[in-house]
């Protein structure tokens, strides 16, 4: 058997956390607009600024879990994250209104922020740099999985409990729970003792991020402000006649995309560069939004889904990679919680502006901020093909 040295024991277990977790996010995700519009009543716009401000809550704490990682143990932030999260499930389980659910999905992310950091540098703790695309592909092939199972759990608990979404909440706390129990079997490299004639003396400094580093973040920071949540494209599905099943279905498949391309996405990345798959994938995004926003054909609907999961697939676990191999190991955790920070919040500002441009259109009018979306991508997708190569990193294989 071939040697794997990259296949560490912190990856498999992150790999099995993000699972069981992934299962349980996803049994609820696609559920979640029609929870919202249908059960609680809700408008289209609470979609929008649930999710919207979800994920900025999670950036936030990202910046701020990322520099705590680097200075103290990584562990009991993950531990503490994953815990958030089962709870933040509970409180939408028992939501009566739509406000709960807001203050549970915020909850949620706020546990996704203080985890994705700490998470990410134990995760690649022992695995080289030439290495840390597939690396970062398995995990991220892992995590998505879940993404398939869960909603698939969904489907059949939607069917067997004669249509009632309530229970089907109930049972996501479990899987949740169980990611907190498995991640006591991380391991983590313990630092030595200062000496004592050092305990008095400040930590150095840190390492700067360097302006490779910067320019990646700010490319991709740019384009996620056009990167609004998927619920609002579920909700694009609900409105040209997707029914609940329908929209399970069609959020299966783009995770079985997104799961399928992630791990090949990253041996691509190591061989090539990971700006290239990048760039690729940003074009896919461009051709999926702009298709969902014209079309109310449901076949084409349903690849266009698709393709979106060829897009994630293409540039989630590549995107981390890219800024791993720019950042000095001491300095991991505050990188990458930097840039998973700067990401979610622009994911804040696009779901705030496309939830609010949708309630503006009324009923069936989330063609607008998908096509003005994919326009931006696409444009920044080709600068990211053609421009110099300034903005690709040093520290990966060029």
């Amino acid at each position: 058997m071939t040697e794997r040295p990259w296949l560490t024991r912190n990856l498999k277990v992150v790999s099995a956390v993000s699972f069981m977790q992934d299962a349980a996010s996803e049994l609820l995700y696609p559920l979640m607009p029609i929870l919202l519009t249908t059960v609680l009543g809700a408008p289209a716009a609470v979609v929008g600024v649930v999710e919207g401000i979800a994920e900025g809550v999670a950036a936030i704490t990202k910046v701020l879990a990322g520099r705590f990682s680097d200075r103290f143990r990584k562990k009991p932030l993950v531990a503490l994250g994953y815990g958030l999260a089962a709870v933040g499930k509970v409180l939408v389980a028992a939501a009566g209104v739509w406000q709960v659910v807001l203050a549970g999905r915020a909850v949620d992310r706020l546990g996704k922020g203080i985890r994705g950091a700490p998470r990410d540098a134990l995760l690649v703790q022992d695995i080289p740099v030439p290495a840390r695309g597939r690396a970062f592909g398995f995990h991220r092939a892992a995590d998505t999985a879940g993404a398939v199972v869960g909603p698939l759990i969904a489907l059949a608990g939607y069917e067997l409990l004669h249509h009632h979404l309530r229970p089907l909440l109930w049972v996501a706390v479990v899987p949740a729970a169980l990611s907190v129990l498995l991640v006591f079997l991380l391991r983590e490299e313990r630092t030595a003792p200062a000496r004592s004639d050092q305990a008095a003396r400040p930590a150095p400094a840190a390492a700067p991020l360097g302006a490779a580093y910067w320019r990646v973040v700010a490319v991709l920071g740019l384009f996620s402000l056009v990167n609004f949540p998927d619920a609002l494209l579920l909700l694009r599905l609900h409105e040209i006649g997707f029914g609940v099943v329908a929209v399970i279905l069609a959020y299966v498949g783009y995770n079985l995309v997104y799961t399928a391309l992630s791990f090949p996405a990253g041996v691509v990345a190591d061989r090539l560069t990971p700006r290239s798959v990048v760039a690729i994938g940003l074009l896919v995004f461009a051709v999926a939004y702009v298709g969902l926003g014209l079309t109310e054909d449901h076949l084409a609907a349903w690849l266009l889904i698709g393709g979106y999961g060829a897009y994630t697939g293409l540039t989630d676990g590549v995107g981390k990679a890219w800024v791993s191999g720019l950042l000095p190991a001491g300095s991991q955790g505050t990188g990458q919680g930097i840039f998973q920070g700067v990401l979610g919040g622009g994911v804040l500002v696009a779901g705030l502006w496309a939830g609010l441009a949708w309630q503006v259109g009324g009923q069936g009018s989330g063609h607008v901020p998908l096509i003005v979306s994919g326009a931006v991508a696409g444009a920044i997708g080709l600068v990211l093909l053609v421009a110099p190569r300034r903005v690709a990193p040093v520290g990966v294989p060029a």
